[in-house]
């Protein structure tokens, strides 16, 4: 089952608009020579005038001295022109004109910074996320609905389909959930839809959800033993899975209560050096009922509400207005043991934006969500000064650096301002990698 992320709203971008116009009215424009001052208009004709656009633009020009670029005669009847300043009024009263408009600048969509990859500060670590400095070389495994393979933004290296094996190749997102996470962990720094905290990390889609946001034990194994296989080969350091089901932790790697998940956790993590980082869950209740979060080989990831990307609280929120700026997440689960608190650290999981199947982007909330921001932490930070390190150091390093942290960049059920009963962890921070 997925970490129930749960759909805010679409963050509908607007289509990337070519300069092409402004470039052609620098040059190659007919017409009459203007006097100065002059300005770029489009001129809309009235419906009076289809048929004889060509006839009504020489009119112009040689009434008006316009000098024309564009012609239209399909979205709109009208032309583009660059116009002298003392022929508008008299061209808005041409009977055949409806509307002179100033042909304004436009730009293409411009990258956003998330408010989650912001408020954990990677764009101030070594990568600086936003800055468009390019891609930083390692890989990451997303154990989920798969990635969708033809996003722009995306650096989808290969995977595997544990839904179907007999089709292997088909690892591309049906659902949209694995997309969203692979985006927070490493969106190209490209200009383009958001920035992950990784940027451009080649990402390996591990099928083992279908299309509704479920699979079984055999599938998240067969993803396991995939990645078990493969992690070495591919330099694969570490490895996400927002998802969850019912189960406890033996504290013997599942082999007292024969637990085949965590028993090749397990071997993932021992064997391969795989950082393990899963969703907490998203029950409002002791992770310790929720596997693999409860598994103290992995890294269990809480969620903070942030609505601004900037400690402090007092935010207005952006979507789940039961959730108050700078808060945990009121619908996450939590470490209740002194056992499970040492594996289990906070990131921002609430009206997250990233990455959305078929392009654009998509806001989601959930525990799916903060854990993403965590394993792109632990994927910089291997790339630095964690290299080389077991993943219990890894972990180890990632809760100590964000313990470290004044108390005013935590929140409210932190361990500097605990909710009795309820271990959230402190926020990781990147902007130290």
């Amino acid at each position: 089952m997925v970490g129930r992320g749960t759909v805010a709203r679409p963050a509908y971008r607007l289509a990337a608009v070519s300069l092409a116009a402004g470039a052609l009215l620098a040059g190659g424009l007919t017409g009459a020579k203007a006097a100065e001052p002059e300005g770029r208009y489009v001129i809309v004709l009235k419906d009076s005038a289809r048929g004889r656009l060509d006839t009504v633009v020489r009119g112009h020009g040689r009434d008006h001295g316009v000098r024309v670029g564009f012609r239209y005669s399909h979205a709109l009847l009208g032309y583009s022109a660059v116009v002298p300043e003392s022929q508008v009024a008299a061209l808005r009263a041409d009977p055949n004109v409806k509307a002179v408009a100033p042909d304004l600048p436009v730009h293409a969509t411009q990258q956003v910074l998330p408010t989650g990859v912001d408020r954990i500060q990677a764009d101030v670590s070594s990568t600086a996320s936003g800055n468009g400095t390019g891609a930083v070389d390692t890989a990451v495994a997303i154990l989920d609905t798969g990635i969708d393979t033809g996003h722009r933004d995306l650096n989808v290296a290969g995977g595997f389909n544990c839904m179907n094996p007999s089709r292997p190749e088909a690892y591309r997102d049906n659902n949209g959930h694995g997309t969203h996470v692979a985006g927070t962990v490493a969106a190209r720094d490209n200009g383009d839809d958001v920035v992950g905290v990784v940027p451009g990390a080649r990402l390996y889609a591990v099928k083992v959800l279908g299309a509704s946001g479920s699979g079984s034990t055999s599938n998240i194994v067969c993803g396991l033993d995939w990645l078990a296989q493969n992690a070495a080969a591919l330099g694969i350091k570490t490895a996400n899975m927002s998802l969850g089901g019912d189960g406890a932790d033996d504290g013997n790697c599942g082999f007292s209560n024969d637990d085949p998940e965590h028993q090749a956790i397990c071997h993932v993590v021992d064997d391969t050096g795989v950082t393990m980082v899963v969703a907490a869950g998203n029950s409002s209740d002791d992770l310790a009922n929720h596997t693999p979060a409860a598994f103290d080989e992995v890294l269990s990831v809480t969620a903070v509400a942030d609505f601004d990307g900037q400690p402090g609280g007092g935010a207005t929120a952006t979507c789940r207005t039961s959730n108050a700026d700078d808060t945990a997440a009121g619908f996450s689960s939590f470490a209740v043991s002194a056992a499970d608190a040492a594996h289990t650290i906070a990131g921002p999981g609430v009206c997250i934006e990233s990455t959305r199947n078929r392009g654009r982007t998509i806001v989601f909330s959930g525990t799916s969500m903060a854990s993403p921001h965590v394993t792109g932490t632990a994927a910089l930070c291997l790339t630095g000064p964690c290299a080389g390190m077991t993943p219990a150091q890894v972990i180890g390093k990632l809760r100590g650096d964000a313990a470290a942290q004044p108390a005013s960049y935590g929140f409210a059920g932190d361990p500097n301002a605990p909710v009795t009963g309820r271990y959230y962890g402190h926020l990781v921070h990147a902007g130290g990698y």
